[in-house]
């Protein structure tokens, strides 16, 4: 049940985290045009919630489409524009690089104390990257089911060169970025502004990332659907208008099935998502948060008791002290990851205006 709680929990956060995500993306698009027009020192001043409420209103749209999860052409879509936008960036970071000028100033051991950030602000900021790493960890919201032996070692074998690709893309990202910006790097460099220059270039690949989480919003939040509406048809299976479905006679597109519950339901979803995100838009506090919550239940205890049971280990064999270990050392780390990302967001909230754009 714990696991289960977060494995939800964990979605909802990541549906929230890109309804935020996608906002920035767009609003960088119009801030990129500003900043071409009118010059790189003009603040250029955008808010994020109109963009926010785009975003809700076409998710509404594609919630109401049945079996969503089963459009092969999503997964093809999305892999384009996350390997589009990945590679602009390093790109745009390589040139940086190449072109000298004045150079970046880096470090072993990341911004300096006294120069950049106080000492206990340095500390906040370590705990909450931990909480990122945590996030880009957890594989546990891979949502492949149980198949066929050879079925399942070709879905291994796909996950394995699909995970280790994304691993090299934004590890070089991150790599590439740092040298290109050092202790300045921004939270996102395509939409942090370290680029301005060229600025079609710039909106492209923060279109791409638009075009990449509308369809990966609807791929998360997809389980979250899915178990609401199946547990009260169960629990209510002779209510109408939980489990009518009516007949529409869609233009072009055949009968489409139209359920008043999943209506009202996946609506209401999606605008509570939408109204959160506008409250807490803040993306890397946001990002460490769900990646403390989700990382050690998810991705060290469940599994590692699973396998504890799996092999009949004996209470302290070598092996068993060491797994525990692990997994107490990883809840230490995610109560860390977790403390940084709320005192972020507590620091980010001090100066915040909802539904304000940004002085």
């Amino acid at each position: 049940m714990l696991c289960g709680l977060a494995q939800y929990g964990n979605l909802i956060g990541i549906t929230i985290g890109y309804t935020i995500t996608a906002s920035i993306s767009m609003v960088a698009v119009k801030r990129s045009n500003c900043f071409h027009k009118n010059g790189h020192n003009v603040k250029c001043s955008t808010s994020n919630t109109p963009f926010m409420i785009i975003f809700a209103c076409i998710q509404i749209v594609l919630s109401q489409i049945p079996n969503f999860h089963n459009l092969s052409w999503l997964s093809i879509l999305a892999a384009v524009m996350s390997f589009s936008y990945a590679s602009i960036g390093v790109g745009l970071s390589i040139a940086k690089v190449a072109g000298g000028g004045v150079h970046a100033r880096t470090a072993l051991t990341g911004v300096t104390v006294g120069v950049d950030v106080t000492g206990s602000d340095k500390v906040w900021r370590t705990f909450q990257a931990v909480g990122d790493i945590a996030f880009a960890y957890a594989y546990s919201t891979d949502t492949l089911k149980a198949s066929p032996p050879s079925e399942n070692k070709a879905m291994k074998r796909a996950s394995l060169v699909g995970v280790s690709t994304t691993t090299f893309f934004y590890m070089l990202c991150g790599c590439v970025g740092y040298a290109a910006f050092g202790n300045n790097a921004p939270g996102n460099f395509l939409t942090g502004f370290g680029f301005y220059e060229p600025f079609w270039l710039i909106d492209f690949a923060n279109v791409c990332i638009a075009v990449h989480l509308v369809g990966a919003y609807q791929v998360f939040c997809q389980p979250i659907f899915q178990f609401v509406e199946s547990q009260s048809a169960k629990r209510w299976p002779d209510n109408k208008f939980i489990t009518g479905e009516y007949k529409m006679n869609v233009p072009c597109g055949g009968d489409f099935g139209i359920s008043l519950f999943r209506l009202v339901w996946r609506t209401s979803y999606v605008v509570v998502t939408a109204v959160v995100a506008m409250i807490f838009p803040f993306f890397n506090d946001f990002l460490g948060l769900i990646g403390a919550a989700s990382f050690w239940p998810l991705t060290v205890y469940f599994p590692i008791e699973m396998h504890i049971a799996q092999k009949k280990m004996k209470k302290f064999s070598f092996t068993w002290t060491w797994l525990k270990i692990l997994s107490w050392a990883c809840f230490l780390v995610s109560l860390v990851a977790a403390a940084g990302s709320v005192q972020g967001l507590i620091q980010s909230l001090k100066d915040f205006k909802p539904f304000q754009a940004p002085e």
